[in-house]
């Protein structure tokens, strides 16, 4: 891939606690979701898979997901613009897509934090690979050609999916 291309980075929130009475938007990372969680930021960190970009769900489990990756990421994460945006939460693969174009094409890799099924509808339409598990904390490399404003469905390459039980 040339100097033109572009890497997506998409992250499944980790796992998140059910508590009765608890509102979705408010539920927390579990202890195993907050290792996990660290773990991927531990192979993005080893992989260079360093984004200059967040987009963030506004949801507690998808923020708690971030700080444990940048923290795992440590000094290399303090560059990267954040946004907790509550669009983000509850949205469907072409909201998350439509946050994607939006991206400055000065960000050569852009990490968006989210939930399913939208989180892996994405990649599958960006790539057409189907045929992969996403679950909690799940991570899938998509490399894209050419600027954030023309991807499109179809237009990735699936270069990688990792989970917490893959390492």
């Amino acid at each position: 891939m040339g100097e033109s291309g572009r890497v997506l980075l998409v992250l499944r929130h980790s796992k998140a606690v059910h508590e009765v009475g608890l509102r979705d938007l408010d539920r927390g990372l579990t202890k195993r979701g907050r290792r996990d969680a660290a773990a991927a930021g531990r192979m993005m960190r080893d992989a260079g898979l360093i984004p200059d970009r967040v987009l963030c769900s506004a949801a507690l489990r998808t923020r708690q997901t971030w700080d444990q990756v940048s923290e795992a990421l440590g000094t290399a994460a303090d560059t990267a613009k954040v946004s907790f945006e509550s669009r983000l939460y509850d949205a469907d693969e072409g909201t998350l897509l439509e946050a994607v174009r939006r991206s400055p094409d000065k960000a050569r890799t852009v990490l968006l934090v989210g939930h399913n099924p939208a989180s892996q509808q994405l990649v599958v339409d960006l790539t057409g690979q189907r045929d992969f598990a996403f679950p909690t904390s799940a991570l899938a490399v998509v490399r894209l050609p050419g600027s954030w404003a023309d991807t499109s469905p179809g237009s990735g390459e699936l270069a990688r999916i990792w989970t917490p039980r893959t390492q």
